[in-house]
């Protein structure tokens, strides 16, 4: 274990804080409570903190909040998939979590889904229908799990077992994107395992109550998910750690994020998705899972804060890189 503390410089304290809060998404009343959370944490340290609540006109509530460094709480949409993320980038403001490409190529369950295949990372077989994919229903094998291709907190996720119930299941999807993935379902037990600064703090199994998927009402209603803190995987706990650190540094995932996997009976592990902007509120998993590790709340929020940074380097024609 290793103490929060110990690793907390508070680089930005004296610098005034935006935190982004709600955002565009479906995911805005999740983002209102992390952005809470962040807020109190570092008011609790002494920072010069401004809520940002985030619309088309974030831009100018930036700059006439004269906001110097952004700590970033939006989830989903706009907030998770390189959109702010870019324009931060613009206006040079540092920003925490993953930079444009990391948070684009995360956000993106397919993308991500083809870039983990060719670095070797296990993930279950699936097909796109939509915009972007096929006209007919693709040939995956029942059971299967239904999704928006760029959503978040189980949005528009469906579990089919009956042939005819497909294209019902597309269609809810289709409500929240318009390219859908079907994939085949694993079944097992759900593991996620948190990511900070290159190291793997905990994997932790969690099991929904009532439900057999973690659908967006099991995840945000307190008692209706059980937490397994560390994840009972025996020999296998390692593996899982190894295979979550490698879907991180695939996804170019930045200073953290929480990797969720299946594990079946077998031991046989797949990846289901990368989130690198993962809930900081009250029933977040990531903030449990650093706990374990050693790292209380407000260790951690001011520890992120502290890895905010703009990612692109501004070139001149002709004159390389400015400093």
């Amino acid at each position: 274990m290793v103490s929060g503390a110990e690793v907390v410089r508070g680089r930005w304290r004296g610098r005034r804080v935006g935190v982004l809060s709600g955002g565009l998404s479906s995911e805005r009343e999740i983002s209102e409570r992390s952005a809470r959370a962040a807020a109190g944490a570092l008011r609790a340290r002494g920072y010069d903190v401004r809520e940002i609540a985030v619309g088309r006109d974030v831009a100018r509530t930036l700059e006439d909040h004269g906001i110097e460094v952004a700590f970033n709480a939006l989830h989903g949409r706009y907030g998770e998939d390189g959109c702010i993320q870019g324009l931060l980038e613009v206006m040079g403001i540092p920003y925490t979590g993953a930079g444009v490409l990391g948070s684009a190529l995360a956000m993106d369950k397919w993308l991500a889904k083809q870039i983990l295949l060719a670095a070797g990372v296990p993930t279950p077989r699936g097909a796109m229908v939509g915009r972007h994919g096929n006209d007919a229903l693709p040939a995956v094998p029942l059971p299967a799990v239904v999704k928006p291709r760029g959503e978040g907190s189980s949005n528009g996720v469906s579990m089919v077992r009956d042939p005819g119930a497909l294209e019902g299941a597309i269609a809810l999807a289709c409500r929240y994107d318009a390219d859908v993935i079907v994939e085949e379902y694993v079944p097992g037990r759900e593991v996620t395992v948190a990511i900070l600064e290159g190291r793997a703090l905990a994997a932790m199994e969690v099991v929904p109550l009532g439900d057999e998927l973690h659908t967006y009402d099991v995840k945000y209603t307190p008692g209706r998910e059980r937490f397994v803190l560390p994840a009972p995987l025996g020999a296998l706990y390692p593996r899982a750690l190894e295979i979550a650190l490698a879907t991180h540094r695939a996804l170019f995932a930045g200073s953290y994020s929480r990797v969720d996997l299946r594990v079946r009976e077998d031991g046989a592990m797949f990846v289901l998705e990368c989130n690198t902007l993962p809930g900081l509120h009250e029933l977040g998993w990531f903030p449990a899972m650093a706990r374990h590790a050693g790292i209380e709340l407000e260790d951690l929020i001011e520890r992120l804060l502290d890895l905010a940074a703009v990612h692109v380097r501004e070139t001149r024609l002709g004159g390389g890189a400015v400093a």
